[in-house]
Order: C-alpha cells, then structure tokens, then sequence
C-alpha cells in the first residue's frame, strides 16, 4: 500500500482528506498539534481495519519542524508516496495593528516548513522515480487581499513555488499539484477571525477532500475548486490590479 503524508490533519480540510485516502486504500502518516483529535481519527480510520495511521504530534510552525518530523519518519521506516502540505492558518487584521510574531509563525508555516518539508521528501521521491506533492495554496493567490496581506502574500508564494517545480520535475516521474480552494467550512474564519458569513454555504471540507484526490491523481499542476471561482480567477487576468484588490477587499469585509 501507498502511504500519504498530511499536515494539519486535526480538523478541517487536513481531516477530511485523510479519510478521503485512506477510503482509496493509503495508509496514512498524519500530523498536527492537537494529538487527542490525531488519536480520534487513527481509532476511527484503523477500526476498518484497511489502513495503518501514524501519527505525530508537532508544531509546524517552529522552524526545525519539519526536519524533526522527516527524521521521525525515516526512523520508523515510512516511505512517503504523496504529501500533502495542508497546515496553514491566516490573519484578518490590517497590517499595521496585527501581532508581528504571530504573523512570523504564519510565514513558518505557511512557506517555510512546506517548502522544508517538500525538499526533504523530494529528494526521496526523486530518487525512486515516483512521487507526488500537494501544496494547499488558495484563491487568495491571485491578488492581493487587504487585511489577508501576508496570508494573501503566503499563498501567492506556494502557488509559484510549486509551479516552477513542476516544470523543474518532468521526466522524473514526481508531480506537483498547488490545490487553490476558495472560501471553505473549516476551521479558517474562526482562527482567523474572518468575517464567517464568507464561507457560509460554501463548499465543505469533504468535498474539498475529494478535490484534492482527484487534482492529483489527474496530475494537475494547478487545481482551482469550483467554476465559480475558476470564472473569478480567469477575469481578474483582464482587469487593473487595484480594483481587483479593492473587490477583494469587499468581498471579505
């Protein structure tokens, strides 16, 4: 069996890809800070009996994080087929009042340990000639988003990085996807206390996850969720980038 390696897999969208894999037959390597939901969905995932969950209890937003956890997984002897850098969280405040050191942990986070983390099994995927990396990026990495400016600035980020190294890796038999969902029921408006009424009757995390699967095993470099939201994106190509910021702005007021 193939295994999958996911950050952030406590809740939300993390959660629910877990589930989405291993109903397609992975065994699963799941990380996250908060080990008692860890511990609720490998009991609930095993009880099937069909897949293996590991599970790993870290704060990804501490930068030797993500070499602590690839040196943790090659002492247990688990070969990663597909990661999926999931963990991310953002910010709605302006710029000028919000909290610097928690903005550095998003950074982390966000771009730091994700691009650690894909170095790290790069190399691994690479030299068994297959692989797969999944980089949940956003729609907010198309423009500028005030408020969600490093958030916005984060997710514009793993949307080119994992771009180029797609180009990068043809005819090495690794693929890279950048998922780019927009707003979606998880976990996202509460921890960064975004105005909730966005992502009311917005697409849930399971059908979310089920994107995800699909994006990558379709190889897709760049999978954007919803027609609507791939008929947002395509528009902003045709207008000026300061109303395109300033309509992001409304639209998450």
């Amino acid at each position: 069996m193939k295994t999958v390696l996911i950050t952030g897999a406590s809740s939300g969208i993390g959660k629910e890809t877990a589930f989405v894999f291993a109903n397609n037959g992975y065994n699963l390597v799941l990380v996250a800070r908060r080990i008692e939901r860890l511990e609720a969905i490998k009991k609930e995932i095993e009880a099937n009996g069909k897949s293996k969950v590991d599970i790993y209890n870290l704060d990804l937003s501490k930068l030797e994080s993500a070499d602590l956890l690839y040196n943790k997984i090659k002492e247990n002897s688990l070969d990663i087929d597909v990661l999926i850098n999931n963990a991310g969280f953002g910010i709605n405040e302006n710029f000028i009042n919000s909290d610097i050191d928690k903005e550095t942990d998003m950074i982390l986070l966000n771009v730091v340990t994700l691009t650690r983390l894909t170095k790290l099994f790069l190399k691994d995927m690479v030299k068994k000639g297959s692989g797969h990396i999944v980089n949940i990026a956003s729609t907010a990495a198309f423009q500028a988003i005030p408020k969600f400016a490093v958030y916005a600035a984060t997710k514009s980020y793993v949307l080119s990085f994992s771009e180029a190294i797609a180009f990068e890796l043809k005819g090495t038999g690794v693929s890279v996807t950048a998922i780019c969902p927009g707003a979606t029921q998880s976990e996202f408006a509460k921890v960064s206390n975004a105005n909730e009424a966005v992502f009311k009757k917005k697409p849930d995390s399971k059908d979310l996850a089920d994107f995800v699967y699909k994006s990558m095993k379709s190889k897709k470099i760049i999978a954007i969720h919803g027609w609507k939201n791939r008929l947002l994106v395509l528009s902003q190509r045709f207008s000026p980038r300061s109303i395109v910021t300033a309509i992001a702005a409304k639209i998450m007021e």
